[in-house]
Parts: C-alpha cells; sequence; structure tokens
C-alpha cells in the first residue's frame, strides 16, 4: 500500500503577515521553510492548523 503525498497548500500568493503567516496559505513561515521536510502526518497537522488560522481570521 503507497501513501499518497500530502499537497502544499501554496496558492502563489505569497505575502507574510505581520505575525509571519503568509496570507495566501495560513501557513506560517516556520511551518513554510520545513513542509519538504515534514512527514506526512506533520503535514495533515499543519494543514488543521492553517483551516484554524483561516477561521480565526474570518472569525468563524
Amino acid at each position: 500500500m503507497t501513501t499518497e503525498e500530502v499537497s502544499s497548500p501554496c496558492i502563489r500568493n505569497c505575502c507574510l503577515d505581520e505575525k509571519n503567516v503568509c496570507i495566501g496559505c495560513y501557513r506560517d513561515i516556520n511551518e513554510i521553510m520545513a513542509w519538504s521536510k515534514m512527514s506526512n502526518s506533520e503535514k495533515k497537522l499543519t494543514l488543521n492548523r492553517c483551516s484554524t488560522r483561516v477561521k480565526e481570521k474570518k472569525g468563524n
């Protein structure tokens, strides 16, 4: 059984806000730099954090 690689959430709208979080994908600078070395489980955790950041930003 093969495990499919988790894709980067990058949408090529790269600009960091005052908290060093990308306004395009909602990863912080450390997550962006570490992405290629993360395991799939780490990537999934990062995507969950991104989702939480989106909800917080939009006030939901």
